[in-house]
C-alpha cells in the first residue's frame, strides 16, 4: 500500500486536532497488517525456488522371469562335405574329351571324361573271337565223345580213347567259360574308357587336360566330387565339460534336451551372421584324445542353396541340456569376482541391495542364473555411475531397461542424453 506524503509542518498542525489523530492511528495499523500478510508469501516463494530435495536418480532394471532355458555351448568347428569321391582313370590311354563344366553339379553315372577306347575295343573283339573258337571246339569235342560211347560198348574202340574224348569235351566247356570271362573283362575295360561320376555332388576343377596320358601305372586323379547337401561340421568339446554336464543332468539340475544328444545345432559364420537353418547332432566320439583331452562331435546341417563350403571355419552353438526355472540377466548386471558372482536388486521402496547368485552358463550376452534370485525382483542393469554421487541408503527410481540397437546405439544414446533434462520435472 503506498504511503501518503504529508509535509512535516502540516503534520505538526494537524496532530493537534483529535479527529486527525484517530485517522493517523488507523492508517499505521493498516500498513502493519499489509506488511505481515505479504512477508510470508514472499518467503514461501523464495524457499520453493532455492530449497527442497532433488528427485531420485533413474536406473535401468529388468524383471526376473523364470523359464526353461536351453544351455548353449559355443565351440569352434570346421565344415566338411558329407561325401567326397575322387574321380580316377581306371583305364590307361589318352584323354580325349572333358564332358562337364568345372564347378557344376553332376549326377551319379554322368559321363565326365572320355579316354581313347580303340585298344580296349580291339581287346573286346579279340575276346569275342576266342569265345567263338572255344564254342566251336566244344561242339566238336562233344560230338566225338557221343560217337565213341556206343563204340566202346561194342569194343570197337578202346576205353582209353573214349575217356580221352569225354575229357576233351569237358576241356572245351572250360575253354568256353574262360573265353566268356575274357569277353566280360574286355567289356569292363572298354567301359572304363568313359569315366562317369561315382556320386552326385559338386565337381571341382579338372586335374588333367585333353591329350594327357592317364592311368599309366597308377590310377590318375582326374577331378574331385563333393556332396555339400547336407554338410558335416566337425568340432571338439572338453571331456571335463561333457562329464560335468552329464553329472548335472543325473543330479536333476538340468534336463536333457529333446533328441538323443541335443535339441539343435546352430552355425555362426564369419562376421557374426547366423546360418538360418538348424542342424542336428549325429554322434559323440566314445574316446577321448589323449593329447588334447577333447571329445570329437559331428553335426549335420542342411545346405540346399550351397551357401556353406567345405573347409570353412565356423562357430557351433550346441544345445545339450535345459535349465529348469532359470532366470537370464544381461551380463553387464553381474559382477564376477573370486569371492563369487553378485548383482544389485532394486526393492519396491527404491532401496538397493547386493545379492550373491549362482551362474551356470552364458547365452546371447546373458548369464543364466539358477540360484539367489527370485521371480519378480528388479535387477539393476544400467546407471551404476549414478550411485557414486548418492549418499548411502538413498533410494532410486527404477525404469525398464532396453538393450541398445547394434547399429544405432550411439545416436540413440545421444538423443536420450539430449532429451533427458527436458523430460525431468
Amino acid at each position: 500500500m503506498p504511503l501518503l506524503h504529508v509535509p512535516r509542518h502540516s503534520l505538526l498542525s494537524l496532530s493537534r486536532r483529535p479527529a486527525f489523530a484517530a485517522f493517523a492511528a488507523a492508517a499505521v495499523l493498516a500498513l502493519a497488517a499489509c506488511g505481515k500478510s505479504e512477508a510470508p508469501a514472499g518467503g514461501a516463494h523464495a524457499g520453493g525456488a532455492g530449497g527442497g530435495a532433488p528427485p531420485p536418480p533413474e536406473v535401468g532394471v529388468v524383471v526376473a522371469t523364470p523359464s526353461d532355458v536351453g544351455l548353449l555351448t559355443e565351440l569352434p568347428g570346421r565344415l566338411e562335405a558329407s561325401r567326397v569321391a575322387e574321380v580316377r582313370a581306371r583305364a590307361a590311354g589318352i584323354l580325349q574329351k572333358r564332358l562337364f563344366r568345372e564347378g557344376s553339379d553332376v549326377k551319379a553315372g554322368q559321363p565326365l571324361f572320355h579316354i581313347d577306347p580303340a585298344p580296349y575295343l580291339a581287346t573286346a573283339q579279340s575276346a569275342q573271337a576266342s569265345l567263338a573258337r572255344a564254342e566251336a571246339n566244344a561242339v566238336q569235342a562233344k560230338a566225338l565223345a557221343e560217337r565213341y560211347k556206343p563204340l566202346v560198348e561194342a569194343n570197337a574202340v578202346s576205353k582209353q580213347e573214349y575217356l580221352n574224348a569225354v575229357a576233351a569235351a569237358k576241356t572245351a566247356d572250360a575253354d568256353i567259360a574262360v573265353a566268356r570271362a575274357s569277353v566280360q573283362t574286355a567289356k569292363i575295360n572298354l567301359g572304363y574308357a568313359s569315366v562317369t561320376a561315382p556320386i552326385s555332388g559338386r565337381i571341382g576343377r579338372a586335374l588333367v587336360t585333353e591329350g594327357a596320358l592317364v592311368g599309366q601305372g597308377d590310377a590318375t586323379a582326374l577331378a574331385v566330387i563333393q556332396q555339400i547337401d547336407p554338410m558335416y561340421v566337425n568340432f571338439t568339446q572338453s571331456a571335463n565339460e561333457v562329464l560335468k554336464l552329464r553329472r548335472a543332468m543325473e543330479a536333476g539340475q538340468f534336463k536333457r534336451a529333446s533328441g538323443s544328444d541335443a535339441a539343435s545345432v546352430r552355425i555362426q559364420l564369419e562376421g557374426g551372421a547366423e546360418y538360418e537353418l538348424p542342424g542336428k547332432l549325429l554322434f559323440s566320439d566314445l574316446t577321448v584324445d589323449s593329447t588334447t583331452g577333447q571329445v570329437t562331435l559331428r553335426a549335420e546341417v542342411p545346405n540346399p542353396k550351397g551357401e556353406l563350403l567345405p573347409g570353412l571355419y565356423v562357430r557351433v552353438k550346441v544345445e545339450q541340456a535345459q535349465a529348469t526355472n532359470a532366470i537370464t540377466v544381461p551380463q553387464q548386471a553381474v559382477t564376477r569376482t573370486q569371492q563369487g558372482d553378485t548383482l544389485t536388486v532394486v526393492g519396491p521402496d527404491g532401496k538397493l541391495s547386493k545379492r550373491t547368485v549362482k551362474i551356470t552358463a552364458a547365452q546371447n550376452n546373458q548369464w543364466v542364473v539358477t540360484e539367489g534370485l527370485n521371480a519378480g525382483e528388479q535387477v539393476m542393469v544400467d546407471g551404476f555411475q549414478k550411485l557414486m554421487m548418492m549418499p548411502p541408503g538413498a533410494a532410486v527410481k527404477a525404469v525398464p531397461w532396453t538393450p541398445p540397437a547394434p547399429a544405432a546405439a550411439a545416436p540413440a544414446a545421444s538423443a536420450n542424453a539430449a532429451s533427458a533434462p527436458a523430460a525431468k520435472p
